[in-house]
């Protein structure tokens, strides 16, 4: 263990804040040193892959279905070149957790992600807004049913509980008050459009409550801008994000004194995602021995980045039509990796409630073990009966036929697996026992060994 050189630095630096630490991304991240990868990870040096619009996975009723949606969201993980971006998409998406099974317009969360995107690196403040404009948002906490004589309180609680400040610094007349603030926020529906319904934020002032409120201390004839705005002032806020970002992409227990400090270079900001970003990643406790292989591995982490690390991602962007809806036979590996991270415990665009996935050791039990494991099948063998499988052709990885210490050093090197020479020995093991099966049955064995190890569940 131990961040020794710019190489190592720089896969944790892509564990971390990217999808996964493949050969070739390591290679040209790390040309240059580590603050040079640092630096291309944030500009978005990487030119963006020529990656189809959400209207392509429409089907022939012309509606967007779920699995669709999800399908379109899960190509993207696996062939963006913009990692940082997605990857910090994918915290959002966990932050403002909404979910298609009550919002029930897959375009709507399309819409939401597409937002979550354009937004992740910016000021929190102009992403708070813009979410809590979002339709699918607005569906899924009540907003629209939030009017002058009755308020809903729903949007107005998980603002202040889940978004921004946190239990223990609001009191349920801020709720009340807040939720009077935001009356009249609504969103007018259409049917139509390249994904077969489409809807926009409206405000409907006859349905406003104008009147004066008091909220946190504070007294006026607020608004809902007025009270995102409030709210993002609350050091409670810098310093709730400051600890989820460290929890998530540093380690899962971090001091206080260590949050406060990235608290305040995240006030001092204009609470700039970006800034955050940087001051964590060039930081001694993100490069400390400490921080190494220390947070639990997603399903994202797990699924959408060992297919990256194959080259999946790539190869499926090639075997796409030009134009045209997209037929299914090329996006299985799409809709394997999608019902994989499913079954381990994460569907995208389905949160379990409004505070999202617990994370951490939550993701390890028993089940979601197994279907980690099996995750090895699926990449390079059958996944049985009602699964998905990728398939992979493991002969792409070797210049001829490998033997089974060669076949496992070479998986071990691919998949960015902890160094440990009894769970080597172990893969090559499982390899020569399927030896006459030939390569792919060979690396589907080796896998299994790697994906149960401890070590390879945490990035």
């Amino acid at each position: 263990m131990g961040l020794a050189t710019d190489r190592e630095k720089t896969a944790h630096l892509l564990r971390r804040f990217g999808l996964g630490a493949s050969v070739e991304e390591i290679d040209y991240y790390s040309a240059g040193g580590y603050s040079r990868a640092v630096e291309r990870l944030l500009a978005e040096s990487a030119e963006e892959a020529p990656l189809p619009e959400p209207s392509r996975f429409v089907g022939p009723n012309g509606r967007l279905n779920p699995a669709d949606a999800t399908a379109w969201w899960t190509m993207r993980l696996l062939a963006t070149r913009r990692v940082l971006r997605e990857k910090l998409t994918v915290f959002w998406h966990n932050h403002f957790a909404t979910s298609v099974v009550k919002v029930g317009a897959p375009p709507l969360m399309v819409g939401q992600i597409e937002t979550l995107r354009r937004l992740a690196l910016g000021p929190f403040e102009e992403l708070l807004l813009a979410v809590s404009r979002d339709p699918a948002m607005m569906l899924w906490l009540d907003s629209a049913q939030n009017v002058r004589g009755k308020p809903n309180e729903n949007f107005a609680r998980e603002l202040m509980e889940l978004f921004t400040i946190g239990i223990g610094h609001y009191s349920e007349e801020d709720v009340r008050e807040a939720a009077r603030a935001f009356t009249g926020w609504s969103l007018r529906r259409s049917q139509g459009g390249p994904l077969g319904v489409s809807a926009e934020f409206v405000f409907r002032r006859a349905l406003h409550d104008g009147g004066e409120k008091t909220l946190l201390g504070q007294t006026g004839s607020f608004g809902g801008e007025d009270v995102i705005r409030l709210l993002c002032a609350r050091p409670e806020t810098s310093r709730r994000l400051a600890r989820k970002f460290l929890q998530w992409f540093v380690r899962p227990d971090p001091d206080e004194k260590t949050v406060e400090r990235f608290a305040k270079i995240y006030r001092d900001s204009g609470l700039n995602t970006l800034a955050l970003v940087r001051s964590i990643v060039l930081s001694p406790e993100f490069l400390s021995a400490g921080a190494e292989r220390v947070i639990v591995k997603s399903p994202v982490d797990f699924v959408v980045a060992t297919l990256r690390q194959l080259g999946v991602g790539e190869l499926l962007l090639e075997s796409l039509p030009a134009e045209g809806p997209l037929p299914r036979r090329p996006l299985l590996p799409a809709l394997a990796a999608a019902q994989a991270m499913r079954n381990m415990g994460m569907a995208l665009m389905a949160p379990p409630d409004v505070s999202g996935w617990e994370g951490g050791t939550a993701w390890i039990s028993s089940a979601t073990m197994a279907e980690r494991i099996r995750w090895a099948s699926a990449l390079f063998g059958s996944a049985g009966s009602g699964r998905a499988s990728v398939g992979f052709p493991a002969e792409r990885l070797f210049a001829g036929t490998p033997g089974p210490d060669q076949l496992a050093k070479r998986l071990f090197e691919v998949f960015d697996a902890p160094k440990a020479p009894e769970t080597l020995e172990l893969a090559a093991r499982a390899a020569s026992a399927r030896a006459a099966d030939g390569t792919r049955a060979m690396a589907e064995a080796a896998s299994q060994v790697v994906f149960a190890s401890p070590a390879f569940q945490y990035a």
